[in-house]
């Protein structure tokens, strides 16, 4: 186990993985400079063959890694969560459907790499948190790791997986430092949830960025003594289900916590999913601590105002708590 950042743990998955299987490779703009961290020392170790640069069309770029994929590589992707729109239709049409319309005669191991920049001043255009909309997809893998080991296992597991995914890289988590295992054979398996912290009084399920603020949030609870469950459920397509109903089974409460915006959200899935297999267990009301339903502003004291936060996760806690 060695401490290492989110950003790194990343780069440690797609590097292992390179070494261990030559069909796989990782294009997107600007990587062999390494622009967004991740890839950083891969261009000196794989050269221009197996790193690639890309021109500034997301939707030829995502097409091009679907047809490797159909013949046999494993691309892995780095783009923007923000530019993906441009390439959905390769993303939606194509991807996630090529599988199931060929009869199951083509896999498609492809690993798309949203990292989502918000929080930082970057405006509406490049803050967005797209993954709900791609939970709605059949066909498609929905990966949001929220600790630096679980980055590097997940991106490991996405690489060997023979269907699409897409690893939604939360920005702010990127430099955030976490003990990682050294082992080139640690994966996480997809569908697995990790309970963060036991608690017997409400269930926090925290997705992704908010990770870290639910686990503070719980340090501050128990200090007036509130026995908080932090789960994260760390794939989102698939759900751990069970680990969700299981925890609200046993605490009777539940808050979630989710970065994106909340209507039509994968906290309102997760909701959802409990209102209709566990109500009965349920002592109070669902409490839902996500982004307000607003663009990004651009001004920094405004945008701190959207994304749930240790202290609205605090503030939901207390309300199903009564």
């Amino acid at each position: 186990m060695t401490e290492r950042m989110f950003m790194q743990a990343l780069g440690m998955g797609i590097a292992e993985e390179m070494r261990i299987d030559p069909k796989v490779f990782l294009m997107g703009e600007d990587v062999r400079a390494s622009v967004y961290g991740a890839a950083a020392g891969l261009h000196d170790e794989f050269g221009d063959d197996r790193i690639l640069n890309t021109p500034l069309s997301e939707n030829g770029f995502f097409g091009a890694a679907v047809g490797a994929a159909a013949v046999g590589m494993r691309p892995v992707v780095e783009t923007l969560t923000s530019f993906m729109w441009v390439g959905m239709d390769q993303l939606v049409s194509q991807a996630a459907k090529m599988r199931y319309m060929f009869g199951g005669q083509a896999t498609l191991p492809v690993v798309y790499r949203a990292v989502m920049y918000y929080g930082g001043g970057s405006a509406a255009h490049h803050s967005d948190r797209s993954y709900p909309v791609f939970m709605n997809i059949g066909g498609l893998k929905v990966v949001t790791p929220g600790t630096a080991a679980d980055a590097k296992g997940l991106m490991k597991t996405a690489i060997r997986d023979n269907d699409p995914v897409i690893m939604f890289e939360d920005g702010t988590l990127l430099p955030t430092r976490g003990e990682v295992p050294d082992d080139p054979d640690f994966t996480v398996p997809f569908g697995v949830a990790n309970i963060l912290r036991e608690g017997t009084d409400v269930t926090v399920v925290a997705i992704a960025g908010s990770v870290p603020h639910a686990v503070a949030a719980a340090d501050e609870m128990a200090a007036e003594g509130v026995s908080v469950e932090v789960l994260d459920p760390r794939t989102l397509v698939p759900l751990d289900k069970d680990a969700i109903l299981n925890s609200v089974g046993k605490t009777g409460r539940l808050v979630v916590a989710d970065p994106a915006a909340k209507v039509c959200s994968a906290a309102s899935e997760i909701m959802s999913i409990v209102g209709e297999e566990a109500f009965w267990d349920l002592q109070a009301p669902m409490q839902k601590a996500a982004s307000k339903q607003v663009h990004i502003p651009f001004s920094p004291s405004l945008e701190k105002l959207v994304y749930p936060t240790k202290y609205s996760i605090v503030e939901s806690i207390k309300k199903t708590m009564g």
